[in-house]
């Protein structure tokens, strides 16, 4: 293990806001500090959304001095860059970026999934990939570049995911890290390399697909530039994680070696899934649409996307131009003292997926589907509440049909955990134990694999020891177990 004059720095950033954290241990314990968190706001602008990679760059240089300045640029070893999965950006030869970052809520990317079925079946991609279909999708987006006169393409010398971009604006080194690789449905699981049958499907040379590097490696040490600009050492590495955030999330689930558990990753995406040695590719993962992406230490995480809190960020956006700024403790409180059970939405009905009004449009879909009509903002929160818990019961007795054993116990990470009526919903909606902790999972396991890049971790087992040692966790058990059966029978015939 690592001493106290150790510091590690996460670069984390999420659908709606970055952070620069640092990871100090100390006593054979990771604690966290925040150094700097800065907004993510997507631009829209005329032809389509897109994200403001300036701005958050500027952020990220921001933290990085700010973490000199707090800690010395002697103590800093490495840092380490996850963001969200799916979105890329074109360099040319000169490895400067060539456009602005399409957004995966991008509404070009409509339509697209059937064109490309034109061209390769979704068996076939399924069978390639074992990636469940969702217009957000990098071979979606492809796609739609592909039908773009006007598109970066014919420049472009290739392509990286937003985590590689950071990491080459840091060191000038252009690889791409295998778990963030694997969101992009171009991605074989079984081969461990891009899949040339989707390449050649979409006319896209392969010579633009970096070369995959596998987390917990050393990529490069930061460049001058950055040195002149941020003050840390010309020594400082760069080191790649689990860059995908979710598989860095994965990775610091606090889990008992050996126990039968399944994980939810809790933010504006909910993300159900367990860890397994190999990808599961049949028939009946493709008729549940479910996907398998690469986990730190060559694991697989077999998931399924539920559309998560944003359904609640969209309903404060909307509240908040109406003049009520409403924070999310006080959502959450307003939620728990409304009657449950009362409607329920389908998180995942298309209607939901994009910016819109959506109170209105819960009301909307409450009385197209012949339901009670949520009346404020405390019916629609405890109906978005119960509904989330009731998905994911949905997604889980699925999932436990794929893996063909029952799961026993549920871990909820990241941010979302915070919401204690949706953790207390969500154990009811299961009957079963759900544990809830680190919310920074995220940063915890970037961090957490940092130390595996140093060489003081060298396993998942060492690791997660690690994390029950240094994070505290809440353990909800479930309640009314009749209601929230009920409730499921009549939620399971709305959706199906």
């Amino acid at each position: 293990m690592s001493d106290a004059s150790a510091i590690y720095l996460a670069v984390d950033l999420g659908a709606g806001s970055g952070r620069v954290i640092a990871g100090i241990m100390s006593q054979g314990k990771l604690s966290l500090e925040e150094v700097n968190r800065f907004e993510n706001v997507p631009i829209q602008k005329e032809g389509g959304l897109f994200w403001d990679f300036e701005a958050l760059w500027k952020g990220i240089l921001e933290g990085l001095k700010l973490s000199v300045d707090r800690y010395g640029a002697e103590k800093i070893l490495s840092i380490g860059v996850d963001t969200w999965g799916v979105d890329y950006g074109f360099l040319d030869a000169d490895g400067k970026l060539l456009a602005d970052l399409r957004h995966y809520r991008d509404p070009r990317n409509k339509g697209v999934m059937d064109d490309l079925f034109q061209r390769v079946s979704a068996d076939t991609i399924f069978e390639k990939t074992g990636i469940q279909f969702m217009d957000i999708n990098t071979l979606t987006q492809m796609g739609a570049v592909m039908q773009d006169p006007d598109s970066a393409l014919p420049e472009a010398e290739q392509f990286l995911m937003i985590p590689d971009l950071i990491a080459h604006r840091l060191t000038g080194v252009a690889k791409c890290e295998r778990t963030n690789a694997s969101t992009t449905q171009l991605y074989d699981p079984v081969k461990k390399d891009w899949s040339r049958t989707l390449f050649k499907a979409l006319g896209l040379s392969l010579d633009v697909a970096p070369e995959l590097v596998e987390p917990g490696a050393t990529l490069g040490v930061i460049l001058p530039e950055i040195v002149e600009k941020t003050g840390l050492s010309s020594e400082t590495k760069v080191v790649t994680v689990g860059s995908h955030d979710t598989a860095s999330a994965v990775a610091a689930v606090p889990a008992e070696p050996s126990s039968n558990f399944a994980y939810l990753s809790s933010g504006t995406w909910s993300l159900l899934g367990v860890e397994i040695d190999e990808p599961i590719i049949t028939q009946l993962a493709r008729e549940y649409n479910f996907t398998n992406e690469v986990g730190v230490f060559d694991t697989i995480r077999l998931l399924k996307n539920i559309n998560g809190l944003w359904l609640v960020q969209e309903c404060r956006r909307v509240w908040k131009e109406e003049g009520n700024d409403w924070g999310y403790f006080d959502l959450a409180k307003m939620a728990a003292g409304a009657e449950r059970l009362q409607s329920f939405i389908d998180p995942d009905d298309p209607r939901f997926a994009g910016r819109c009004d959506m109170p209105a449009e819960i009301a909307e879909y409450c009385r197209e589907t012949g339901q009670i009509v949520p009346e404020g903002p405390a019916q629609i929160l405890r109906l978005v509440t119960d509904s989330l818990a009731l998905k994911v019961r949905f997604v889980l007795d699925r999932l436990e049909k794929l893996i063909d054993r029952p799961i026993d116990i549920l871990h909820i990470i990241g941010g979302g955990g915070q919401n204690d009526q949706l953790n207390m919903s969500i154990s009811s909606s299961i009957n079963r134990p759900v544990i809830v902790g680190p919310y920074e999972a995220t940063a915890a396991g970037n961090l957490m694999m940092q130390e595996v890049a140093s060489g003081r971790l060298d396993s998942l087992e060492e690791g997660r020891d690690l994390i029950r040692n240094s994070f505290e966790t809440k353990r909800f058990e479930p309640q009314h177990p009749k209601e929230w059966e009920e409730a499921y029978q009549r939620f399971s015939k709305l959706i199906n």
